[in-house]
């Protein structure tokens, strides 16, 4: 290494396998960091749409004519649970006006089944980030022993315990361990948050799907 200890040098002069370890630990947190800022850019999206669809829907304005404002295939998730419900509360009508038997049971169905549908879509990519949180530090470990064990072999095939000699593979096993943290921290960290977005999000429709229901009943009950 000739006395230069850079992480650049580190990489360059590290075995094949450390190489490949750390190649894998960088790709692993630019895949989390991608997940990581689409996620938050796409619920920060819902949570705008499903503000502006609350101010909407609480206008007073009549539950048909914003049905119609937003047609049956609405981009918003809001709107999609609001949607379902509308098409299975018209569905429910006889062609005399009446309805059909069960029908706020079935209107709740359909936005249950809606409901999860958009929370599939919320939580897809999440476990990207478990995934990572949880084995990047096994993967950094693997490199960190590789590098240890490298450091012995160089030991004992030049039998010397000099600095020198050692430093080399003790550099770039904790350079492994440091590419394993900095691929795991931020992970977990945003996996928790994100997780935790997701849950008030979907908390939120289910909230709204509650009240639509209790709205819907009472009209029906009239």
């Amino acid at each position: 290494m000739d006395g230069d200890f850079s992480m650049w040098r580190q990489i360059a002069d590290a075995s094949f396998v450390v190489q490949l370890v750390m190649v894998m630990l960088v790709g692993a947190s630019f895949w989390s960091w991608s997940v990581i800022i689409q996620k938050l850019l796409s619920y920060r999206a819902a949570r705008s749409e499903a503000a502006r669809f609350d101010r909407s829907f609480w206008s007073g304005e009549p539950l048909d004519g914003l049905f119609e404002q937003i047609g049956t295939t609405p981009s918003g998730r809001s709107e999609r649970i609001f949607a379902a419900g509308m098409m299975e509360w018209r569905r429910s009508h006889r062609q005399d006006g009446g309805l059909i038997a069960n029908a706020t049971s079935r209107i709740d169905r359909s936005m249950d089944v809606a409901i999860a549908k958009e929370a599939e879509e919320l939580e897809k990519g999440i476990q990207i980030l478990a995934t990572v949180g949880s084995t990047a530090p096994f993967v950094g470990l693997f490199g960190t022993v590789w590098g240890i064990m490298n450091s012995f072999v160089a030991i004992a095939g030049e039998q010397n315990t000099n600095l020198a000699v050692v430093a080399p593979g003790i550099a770039e096993a904790l350079l492994a361990t440091a590419l394993g943290l900095l691929a795991a921290i931020p992970a977990v960290i945003f996996y928790n948050k994100l997780n935790a977005d997701s849950n008030r999000i979907i908390s939120g429709y289910e909230a709204f799907a509650d009240e639509f229901a209790t709205i819907l009943s009472r009209q029906l009950d009239a």
